[in-house]
């Protein structure tokens, strides 16, 4: 097959390139421009999409004796990906910009361009699993749970994952590091790359800020609705979060206070203690589903954040709605995040959170 090796300039799609070159396929390194202003270094880790890494990808090609491209995706992916988290942001809600990059970028707009050119499919640096199942290729979590991204893969349909490769999905990361090394790749011991990678030095706060504006309101106690203290925006804060409210336990009975809820039509920041952060009940809307959608109540596993622990819970699908029951009460969900379902190691599919509450 020919297949479009995507190629960040990590160590991770590297080894991915290579393998699909072993396996007999006819392989095309890309490289996506993502930045309309590339540096030309890395920062640090959370970077990305620099000049350095275009570079350390196109050695990786020359050594692999492929055909390697750069293709600029830039302004797509700041409308589908950067301006999205901001507006989100804007409106109160948490969004994962890893799942709107691979939703819309990896397997949209890289795979529908790579399929126009008369390629078969694209293979990338995650790891996640495609298995054959009675209905066709199904997604799995990764044979090693540390590295496993089959959270962010949860955004995929059964037409893109029947057109998906991921090489690594059987591997550990570290075995994969020592194949790096052994192929003479350069990049055998590059520091992986953390999201978020438009967010280099790792201030959301500031990010927002300088693109948003200051938006003032008010901090308010979600129990009393007595007023608190003041924020320079709601696109500071997300549900969950303690640090950074600027309050003085003193003035709040001593007890920490954490980010409840948030408000955005009134500039509102809800706070209160630790035990009002716990939900059961999640609504979600923006269904993706991997392969047939289930229908009616079903019995899943949830897992609402990238490292997070998959929690038992049913789950309710009505048209384009799905109500998820946890068997547990979670802390720090928020809307805008999303939450994929699993039965056993299979990816279900994916809802992006509307709502929380706890059942009665």
């Amino acid at each position: 097959m020919r297949v479009v090796a995507a190629m960040s300039g990590g160590v991770d799609s590297a080894v991915a390139a290579a393998r699909m070159l072993d396996a007999g396929h006819d392989v095309v390194g890309v490289h996506l421009a993502l930045s309309r202003s590339a540096a030309t270094l890395r920062e640090s880790a959370r970077g990305c999409c620099t000049l350095e890494d275009a570079g350390d990808a196109r050695r990786v090609a020359d050594r692999l004796g492929i055909p390697f491209y750069v293709w600029d995706l830039a302004e797509r992916f700041e409308r589908d990906v950067v301006e999205d988290f901001v507006q989100e942001y804007a409106a109160g809600r948490t969004p994962n910009p890893c799942l709107r990059c691979n939703e819309r970028i990896k397997f949209a707009a890289l795979l529908d361009k790579a399929l126009a050119l008369g390629f078969d499919g694209v293979a990338t640096g995650h790891y996640a699993r495609v298995l054959e199942g009675p209905s066709g290729r199904e997604l799995h979590r990764a044979v090693d749970p540390d590295k496993d991204q089959s959270y962010v893969l949860g955004v995929l349909d059964a037409d893109q994952l029947a057109r998906a490769f991921f090489p690594l999905g059987g591997s550990l990361k570290a075995a994969v590091r020592q194949e790096a090394a052994e192929r003479g790749f350069a990049v055998a011991r590059k520091p992986d790359s953390h999201d978020i990678c438009f967010v280099a030095d790792g201030d959301t706060r500031g990010f927002l800020t300088r693109r948003l504006g200051e938006r003032p309101g008010e901090l308010v106690d979600a129990v009393s609705g007595k007023v608190v203290g003041e924020h320079a925006g709601v696109h500071g804060f997300t549900v969950g979060q303690r640090r950074g409210l600027g309050l003085e336990r003193s003035r709040l009975d001593g007890e920490p206070r954490y980010v409840v809820g948030v408000d955005a039509p009134r500039a509102r920041v809800l706070v209160g203690t630790a035990d009002l952060l716990g939900v059961d009940v999640l609504e979600g809307a923006h269904l993706r589903w991997c392969g047939p959608p289930p229908w009616g109540e079903v019995v899943l596993g949830a897992q609402v954040r990238a490292h997070g622990e998959e929690v038992p819970a049913s789950a309710t699908v009505a048209e384009e709605v799905v109500r998820v029951r946890l068997g547990r009460r979670v802390r720090g969900v928020a809307p805008g995040q999303s939450v994929v379902l699993y039965e056993g190691s299979r990816v279900v599919g994916s809802a992006t959170v509307t709502a929380t509450s706890r059942a009665a």
